[in-house]
């Protein structure tokens, strides 16, 4: 009887389980089709923004990118961790490197929660070999060219640029790269590895879930810190004659077992390369994960005092920022921080390191000398729901607008891994309105879907916004940064 009397509770409670879903889609078919319109809109007006200008019939652009260069080995992080028995720790605790097993699950879980991007340096040269021997044979792993120089050279080959690159590779790196690449630096037979960590969002490691998608980078490298292809690179710099001078990957040199004043000769020999340059060929940093206090401060020294331009992440904006004002450095900040909070961090570094060029320009006439330090007239601070600019006005970049557009672009055609973007893949985290300031008062500006590019102008410079289209179907964050930079780069040399 009771089976019996189920049967037409069963017949009907399917009928009614089917007509809930029907009117779930229903009702929520017009919500989705107002945000995939939205979103459509907004990459269509992207696109029209970024095209704005174009490099037909133009000369390609000539970039200068040093130094160093590695293979990356990319692996899901916890699937490795998980093979190689590395167990998840009660103790989120921050290494400046890594001796240890307990170390690199502590220092994994305080970067893997929030969601913030890392790279350390292990001194355990046996560990390593470890990991990276699980990693060669975890399935779904990838191996490509790393490196911040090479990464951005190949993003500023791709983008119609020749390119002069300083790194020490083997030939079977080089024979990989763009054809509009010239290498300047040593051969050596073995490439180091650099071990790319990656998670999605909502990965799980234990009791920790992480925020969102991003990567924990580990090397051991050998080669790189020294910068040793920085001799042959000057030399061909001459005749190369280069529109543009980028600098990147020191963050090699950050707790790395040099000999006493070892990096600092060899920031001061970069600086002196900065600083003769000609004046009108425009230098860009690129800056990296850094937790090494006296690093900081020889490269407020020795390598951003020559920088017109400065490149950076939601992470090392404020890490920056406490080195400019003398406090210790932040290691870890807000993953998704606001607009508002963003672009007055950045206002600061401009304003400090403008501030900090008048002074020494004044020393350096009142001593007789020629001043070789630079005004910072360019600071791009890419985040995850935005790209952020400021631009001096009447400086040598061009194309602002079109330029934060490029970046927004790139960035999820990076991280999806196609030049196709498809909105279906992708969500808009940025808010549809935003301050410009944390100051009371301050103006707030709409999103506005058909020209998601703000602009406005304060004392002497220009801020640009523009919202990312944020990809849901992650392939690889690595390199997000170099490609962003490099793109937003190329339109305005």
């Amino acid at each position: 009887m009771e089976a019996g009397g189920r049967v037409p509770w069963v017949k009907y409670g399917s009928v009614v389980s089917l007509f809930v879903v029907v009117l779930a889609l229903w009702f929520r078919s017009p919500q989705n089709a107002v945000l995939d319109d939205r979103l459509d809109t907004v990459l269509s007006s992207l696109l029209r923004a970024e095209q704005k200008v174009g490099m037909n019939n133009v000369a390609r652009p000539r970039v200068a990118i040093g130094f160093g260069g590695c293979v990356d080995l990319i692996v899901d992080s916890v699937s490795l961790l998980n093979k190689t028995g590395i167990q998840p720790t009660d103790q989120p605790l921050h290494h400046d490197y890594l001796e240890n097993v307990e170390q690199l699950a502590q220092s994994f879980a305080y970067f893997f929660a929030p969601g913030a991007a890392a790279e350390r340096f292990m001194l355990n040269e046996t560990l390593f070999s470890e990991l990276v021997e699980g990693a060669r044979d975890l399935p779904g792993n990838r191996w490509s060219v790393g490196g911040n120089a090479p990464v951005m050279a190949s993003r500023m080959a791709t983008e119609g640029c020749d390119v002069l690159l300083g790194g020490t590779f083997s030939t079977d790196f080089t024979d990989v790269l763009s054809q509009h690449i010239t290498v300047a630096g040593k051969v050596i037979d073995e490439p180091d590895i650099h071990l790319i960590l990656e998670y999605p969002t909502g990965a799980r490691w234990g009791r920790y879930t992480s925020r969102r998608a991003n990567r924990y980078i580990i090397h051991s490298d050998a080669n790189n810190p020294y910068l040793s292809s920085m001799e042959e690179f000057a030399q061909k710099l001459i005749d190369f004659k280069p529109d543009l001078l980028v600098v990147g990957g020191l963050q090699m040199m950050d707790n790395f077992p040099f000999r006493s004043g070892e990096r600092e000769a060899l920031l001061s020999r970069l600086g002196h390369l900065l600083s003769s340059s000609s004046p009108q060929i425009g230098i860009h940093f690129e800056m990296a994960s850094f937790v090494e206090e006296s690093i900081m401060e020889d490269l407020l020294h020795y390598v951003i005092p020559h920088a017109d331009s400065l490149g950076m992440n939601e992470q090392e904006l404020p890490n920056l920022l406490s080195s400019l004002k003398g406090s210790n450095i932040t290691v870890l900040s807000d993953p998704n921080p606001r607009v508002a909070t963003v672009l007055d961090q950045m206002r600061e570094v401009y304003r400090i390191l403008n501030q900090r060029h008048k002074e020494a320009s004044a020393e350096s006439r009142a001593n007789g000398a020629r001043a070789t330090v630079k005004p910072l007239t360019r600071l791009h601070v890419h985040t995850l729901a935005f790209q952020a600019m400021i631009v001096t006005r009447g400086s040598k970049w061009k194309n602002t607008m079109s330029a934060t557009a490029k970046a927004s672009l790139t960035a999820n055609r990076h991280v999806c891994g196609s030049n196709d973007i498809d909105p279906s893949k992708a969500r808009l985290i940025m808010d549809d309105s935003f301050s410009v300031s944390r100051q009371e008062g301050s103006q707030r500006i709409p999103l506005q879907e058909t020209r998601p590019v703000s602009c406005w102008s304060e004392e002497d410079y220009e801020i640009c916004v523009a919202p990312v289209l944020v990809c849901t179907e992650v392939y690889q964050t690595a390199g997000g940064g170099d490609n962003v930079s490099a793109a937003g780069l190329v339109l305005q040399i």
